[in-house]
């Protein structure tokens, strides 16, 4: 009996210093703390592999040449992975950051018939309860985070308030509003509404953001400012016959002077249907502030 005794308590001591031993490597090396787990995936020579990922595909690094991956033709969000030859024996791997700012990590096998050809990957992360994105910035977003940025957009679409109730344009049964205009860490964003009145579907070419001089406020090169539009919440495509689309623009912080006004232009395709707001400076500086716009994380 002594003997099992002691075998007991020589195992739990020798568990007991694993474990320390691993606390203890843990404090010394930060990193294993902001350890980013990869995904399994296995891929074959005739068969393609398709991803999809939550938003635009922004980059990918393959491991090896025993990879080929690429976007999906027309589908910014998928992406196509196979075997570059056949049975290969080491793993190797590949990374994704798509343009909400969330980085993905895969380690890939070779499997001449893998049980698993399709991935969703925002259903993955519904299942494993994952945070919205991990900590990676754009340049052209500065110092926000493309995830909160993200949120900010879905949670405007979302509430759907008007908060401006004077821009608007009309004309050949066509809408478009301007329904608020927010500010968080220098950038605007702008919500916006398209209706189609008609049976006839509104093919949309373009969307621009100018400032122009309020008494040459027609379609010339001269004394325009083109903005650039960073980011926008929804695809924009085509508005359905009788038929109301709303979107989100994310635009950098600025102001006009007195004599000059935003024009909001949106083009029909192959059409003369086009709509344009007006803005004028003291409804810049209106701006609601994010922080008034509560937030579910």
């Amino acid at each position: 009996m002594k003997n099992h005794f002691r075998t007991f308590w020589a195992c739990a001591l020798m568990i007991g210093f694993a474990i320390q031993g691993f606390a203890q490597k843990s404090t010394r090396d930060p990193l294993v703390l902001g350890k980013i787990a990869p995904y399994r995936i296995e891929v074959t020579y005739n068969k393609t592999s398709h991803l999809i990922f939550p938003t635009t595909i922004r980059y990918v690094d393959l491991g090896s040449e025993y990879l080929i991956a690429g976007k999906a033709e027309d589908a910014e969000n998928v992406l196509r992975v196979k075997a570059a030859v056949r049975d290969f024996e080491p793993e190797t791997n590949f990374s994704v950051i798509t343009d909400d700012g969330r980085f993905y990590s895969f380690n890939v096998f070779y499997s001449t018939d893998p049980l698993v050809l399709s991935y969703d990957l925002l259903n993955t992360f519904k299942a494993l309860d994952k945070p919205k994105g991990n900590a990676v910035f754009f340049e052209e977003l500065g110092n926000s985070s493309p995830s909160l940025i993200s949120l900010i957009m879905e949670t405007i679409y979302k509430q759907d308030k008007r908060t401006l109730k004077r821009i608007s344009d009309k004309s050949f049964g066509i809408q478009f509003t301007l329904k608020g205009i927010y500010i968080h860490n220098g950038k605007y964003y702008f919500h916006t509404e398209l209706s189609n009145q008609t049976n006839v579907p509104f093919e949309i070419d373009f969307i621009n953001f100018k400032v122009v001089d309020k008494k040459k406020a027609k379609r010339t090169a001269v004394q325009e400012n083109p903005l650039t539009t960073l980011r926008t919440y929804k695809p924009l495509d085509k508005i359905n016959g009788k038929t109301t689309n709303r979107n989100i623009f994310l635009i950098n912080q600025f102001t006009i002077a007195n004599d000059k006004m935003l024009l909001i232009e949106v083009f029909e395709e192959n059409g003369g249907r086009h709509q344009r707001l007006k803005v004028k400076n003291s409804d810049l500086i209106k701006a609601q502030l994010i922080k008034d716009v509560h937030l579910k994380f």
